[in-house]
Order: structure tokens, then sequence, then C-alpha cells
């Protein structure tokens, strides 16, 4: 049998990242822009769900990345995961989480965070600045009700952030998690809540041609509750 050539290794994807580049044409963000951000925000993930619902190409619009603080020995550490944004009024931003986690511990002990919603699909990003504070029990509760059954009990076997054993583990304290509210209401975990980020700075990205994006942001006026300046920035 004659020798075959080795075939040819695929390129590293690596490679490929110097030339990697869309040219952003989808929209526009006009100086005309809403005088308050809740409004413009209101608008943008209105058309971020149409979007799921038209083209199916944004699969998760309430997605958010969450961005804490972790001090540590060498110094403060930025720290980011995604989740999902439950709930936005005029008093700021919540995502729910087990409050032992890690990201628990850093948004309440270093309370100043940072929010990113990533809206690929239509060239668009929203950025969110605030501290952070506790959502009050009441609401917590109400979430935690609406939540489906298995996710409640997920909720109890979770150590989150913990290290596990393995995946056998953790099937076996959800398994025994299960059985001890069997016939019954699964209650929220004390240690379960909601963390409510309170803008203090919102800025809209909208990507343009040539790399000329539309930055417009908010910035909270001090001692002046509810008022916001709002200023175009350079891409």
């Amino acid at each position: 049998m004659a020798d075959l050539d080795p075939p040819t290794p695929a390129p590293r994807a690596a490679g490929r990242l110097p030339g990697e580049r869309t040219d952003y044409l989808a929209g526009t963000l006009a100086d005309s822009a809403p005088a308050d951000p809740m409004e413009l925000f209101d608008v943008w993930l209105a058309d971020a769900f149409a979007r799921r619902e038209g083209s199916g190409d944004l699969s998760e619009p309430a997605a958010v990345v969450l961005s804490t603080v972790e001090v540590t020995a060498a110094g403060p550490r930025p720290r980011s995961r995604t989740l999902l944004l439950k709930g936005h009024d005029a008093r700021g931003f919540v995502v729910y989480t087990n409050l032992r986690s890690a990201k628990g511990r850093q948004a309440l002990t270093t309370p100043a965070a940072s929010l990113l919603f990533p809206w690929y699909a239509l060239q668009r990003q929203v950025r969110v600045d605030g501290a952070v504070e506790r959502v009050e029990d009441a609401q917590a509760d109400e979430y935690f009700a609406s939540r489906p059954r298995e996710s409640q009990v997920a909720a109890w076997a979770s150590q989150q952030s913990e290290a596990v054993a393995d995946r056998e583990t953790l099937d076996a304290v959800y398994a025994e998690a299960q059985a001890r509210f069997a016939g019954r209401e699964v209650p929220r975990p004390p240690h379960w809540g909601g963390l409510r980020v309170v803008p203090d700075r919102v800025e809209f990205w909208q990507g343009r041609a040539h790399r000329l994006h539309d930055r417009i942001v908010y910035d909270l006026v001090e001692g002046s509750p509810g008022t916001w300046q709002r200023t175009r920035l350079a891409p």
C-alpha cells in the first residue's frame, strides 16, 4: 500500500483573530435619546425579546454579565459571570443567587458591581454601574415561589461555588433534597435571595460602520434623585 500524506492540520482558530471583524450596520443611536436611561433600556430590552421571537438568533434576551469585586491579599480582583435579569424598575436591576456563593459574598462585602447586557445579534450592548443592595425578603419569596420545583430543590442542594467531589455526589445531594421536600412546598432557603444593582451610570452602545460606534452614557446627578446627565462619548 502506498504511503499516504499526513492530513494537513486545520489552522488554529487563534490565527484567525487578527483579521476577524464585522462592520456593524444594524442601527443607530441618535442624540435625541430619552432623558431617562430606563426608558431607553425598556425599548432595547423589548427589541431583544422581539429579535428572539422573530429571528431566533438572540437566545437569551435577559442574559447579563455580572461583575463583582473580590478583595484578595494581592489586592482587589474583578470577577464576572452570566446570570439572568429577573426584574428592573426605577430602583435598579435585580438578579437572584445563592448569597453564600462567590458572587453573593463579593457583592455584599464590596457592594459595587457592573452589569453588561451583550445583545450581539442587535449589535448593541448596555453597561450598568452602581451600588449593590439585597432585595427585600418578601420580593425574594415571591420570585422563588414562581420558579420550577426542580430549580427550588436545586437551590437547597447546591452549595454554590464550593468544591464538590464529583457529579455523582452532586446528584446524590439533589436526590436527598427531593426526598426531604416530597409532598410539600419547597421554601426559599435563607441563604438564597436577590441582589439589586442601583445604577449611577448607564451606557448604551450601538455598533456602527468603520468602528465609529454610537455611545451615549447617562450619569446620575449627585443630590438630584432621578435626574441624569446624558453625554455622547467618542467610540
